[in-house]
């Protein structure tokens, strides 16, 4: 039997050590991962990495002995392979950890543009690209994001993003139809900004996108913080309901379970309020008038939850977790490698980049908004418009039970 042809990768990245992305990502490929119940070895090779921050803990020297790729010093040689010519078959880019420095809104400024733009340029100088995959934000910028989604376009690679939420497991295994009318929505998420709020906004999007006529934009964003949450709960700018209805899925939640295991209603019984310290509400009016709300609630649940409320199922509420493994394994990157991998297989992602853009770029207009005084900001540059895929491409979508 003839072998399949094993192709090339290239990984760019800020930061290699045994907690980073780096990690978590790249070593699906170097030593595989498990896939529809087996383990399963990418038909790929690792062969030019590029990291730009190391550390007494750095793991890129040590893989490098290891599985034989050779570490580059510029991005161009990583992906030229030390030659004249681009020489690989996919890129892997991983701009997260590492020492950066952070602005005025709180936004760590790692280089995801500043490295998309040099793999850009040999793709350009060399007349022929490869699909790229761009763990997390494409930006902190929405504008430089923007670019980037341009810069695919106008060449023509694929290119996938984001966060590993939206492919990882799903308790229930719930799948919105698409072209399903949405009433209302609301994520809850934990952990610190800008990384973690992206993760719970991610998450949410692949949810509401695929709403009755497609993705069409975010009209205007507003960012609120402290007692003025749970104020905005009881004037019903948030539903109760659909809180009720996402931390049912939780099996996470602090208070006085932790002590004795009782069951606790946290949606109604005034102890969420005294377990989140510093509640934040991320509100998103959407151009065609569907309104979602993220709560970030450090000190109540640990894990990552949705709710929302459906036409067709007579205002019916329907909920989800999405499950994240713990660690050290995280295999919900597993689930995103397989879809990067798809890609660099298939030639075409699986998921359009501009979820991720527009995600971005509601982060980053929400934090404008938090440093402002939490106003409200119209985001008519937020018009992002796009179809979100057939089917979600979580893991278990196949057999996942169809709302909606």
């Amino acid at each position: 039997m003839v072998s399949k042809s094993r192709q090339k990768l290239a990984i760019i990245t800020t930061f290699w050590d045994w907690r980073s992305h780096a990690n978590h990502m790249g070593e699906r490929f170097l030593c595989g991962y498990p896939r529809d119940g087996r383990w399963h070895r990418p038909d790929f090779d690792v062969v030019g990495v590029f990291v730009d921050q190391s550390s007494e803990e750095d793991l890129s020297q040590r893989r490098a002995e290891k599985f034989g790729f050779t570490l580059y010093s510029s991005i161009a040689e990583a992906l030229r392979l030390g030659t004249d010519a681009l020489a690989v078959d996919g890129v892997l880019l991983i701009g997260e950890h590492g020492e950066y420095p952070a602005n005025d809104k709180g936004q760590k400024l790692y280089p995801r543009y500043e490295f998309f733009s040099q793999i850009v340029d040999v793709f350009r100088q060399d007349g022929r690209s490869v699909p790229v995959f761009n763990d997390k934000h494409l930006s902190y910028s929405f504008d430089k994001a923007q670019q980037m989604v341009g810069m695919a376009k106008e060449l023509d690679f694929p290119l996938l993003a984001g966060s590993s939420l939206p492919v990882t497991f799903r308790t229930p295994p719930l799948e919105l139809s698409l072209g399903c009318h949405i009433q209302e929505a609301l994520m809850i998420g934990v952990g610190g900004s800008d990384a973690m709020d992206f993760h719970a906004l991610e998450a949410m999007q692949c949810m509401v996108e695929r709403r009755h006529g497609g993705e069409t934009g975010v009209a205007s964003v507003q960012l609120i913080e402290g007692e003025a949450v749970w104020q905005a709960g009881l004037e019903g700018r948030w539903s109760r309901r659909l809180l009720e209805g996402a931390l049912a899925r939780s099996d996470s939640r602090s208070g006085i379970a932790l002590s004795d295991g009782r069951p606790q209603d946290l949606a109604h019984s005034g102890q969420l309020e005294e377990l989140v310290e510093n509640p934040a509400a991320y509100f998103i009016d959407y151009e065609d008038g569907l309104q979602a709300t993220l709560l970030m609630l450090n000190g109540a649940v640990q894990d990552w939850t949705f709710a929302a409320r459906l036409q067709e199922a007579e205002d019916e509420v329907v909920s989800l977790q999405f499950l994240l493994p713990g660690k050290p394994n995280v295999t919900y990157s597993a689930c995103l490698m397989q879809k990067a991998e798809e890609m660099f297989v298939t030639g075409r992602a699986p998921y359009p980049a501009e979820r991720t853009l527009l995600t971005s770029g509601m982060l980053e207009r929400c934090l404008e908004s938090k440093k402002d005084g939490h106003r409200r900001v119209e985001t008519p540059e937020l018009r992002v418009v796009y179809q979100a895929p057939a089917t979600s491409q979580f893991s278990g979508a196949i057999e996942a039970e169809s709302s909606g």
